[in-house]
């Protein structure tokens, strides 16, 4: 058990601390879309390390059962194939250039998503570039670090590495997208909600006079930092920030219920 915990372990850590670190330049990315940093939304290290750990372990309560059907279906075809495909694992896996060959495909693959985010490629040159890229800059390193023990252990380390940063940039692309997306709409996507974006609405009041502010509209709260708040009036479709003195949100709303179809402007008082 201590032995299987182990390597769950190691192949666990370097993915979520490599997914960890690029998190962070994505959750940056949303809030930049309002004009803001997450630091005057009140993100601060606390919060932003508890909202990307709460993203990790939702993604490796994911990843678990999906693991666990492919081994399965492996065994599955290992049983039909009267062990025909262990062993041709076998044989490939004592074959240095040929792991080196799929481990650098492989890593030439996890640039897929850097480059989603900095340009926007057709996939079939993007196919070429990762393939490319994977040959020419991996295939002879991973082949030299078969040779030892702790060749191998960097080369997994490396590996799963990539993996992780892979993944945060698609992840970071679909935020990018989704944060656009609540910009021009109002509506806050699944995946902005699963790196803990609120989607909180309020009517803003004067504190001295009593008044609604800005015509009543609902204004969606983004947070408050050293005393100010930070709203996005949706049917204006600007970011505005007030002292918390001398403002009082109203008629809270967590989540609201909309109808098909919303839109910014949708919800002016």
């Amino acid at each position: 058990m201590l032995g299987l915990l182990e390597r769950i372990s190691s192949v666990l850590l370097p993915i979520g601390v490599a997914l960890y670190a690029v998190l962070y330049v994505g959750i940056a990315q949303v809030y930049w879309i309002f004009n803001i940093s997450p630091q005057q939304a009140g993100i601060d290290q606390a919060v932003l390390f508890g909202r990307l750990l709460l993203t990790v372990i939702l993604l490796v309560v994911i990843a678990v059962p999906t693991a666990g059907v492919l081994v399965g279906i492996a065994w599955l075809l290992n049983v039909i194939s009267r062990g025909a495909l262990r062993r041709a694992y076998t044989a490939l896996r004592a074959r240095p250039w040929f792991v080196g060959l799929v481990a650098g495909l492989w890593c030439g693959a996890t640039y897929w998503g850097l480059a989603q985010v900095l340009v926007d490629l057709d996939v079939v040159v993007m196919v070429v570039v990762a393939v490319g890229l994977g040959v020419l800059a991996f295939l002879v390193p991973f082949r030299l670090m078969r040779r030892k023990p702790v060749g191998r252990a960097g080369m997994k380390l490396v590996v799963l590495g990539l993996t992780g940063i892979g993944l945060g940039f698609l992840l970071i692309l679909n935020l990018v997208e989704a944060a656009l997306e609540t910009q021009e709409t109002g509506q806050v996507s699944e995946v902005l909600l699963l790196v803990g974006f609120q989607d909180q609405w309020a009517v803003l009041e004067d504190k001295e006079k009593g008044e609604p502010l800005y015509e009543g509209r609902w204004m969606m709260v983004l947070g408050e930092s050293e005393g100010m708040f930070a709203f996005y009036d949706c049917d204006k479709l600007e970011t505005l920030r007030r002292p918390s003195e001398s403002v009082v949100l109203t008629q809270l709303v967590l989540d609201p219920e909309r109808e098909p179809g919303f839109t910014c402007g949708s919800r002016a008082g």
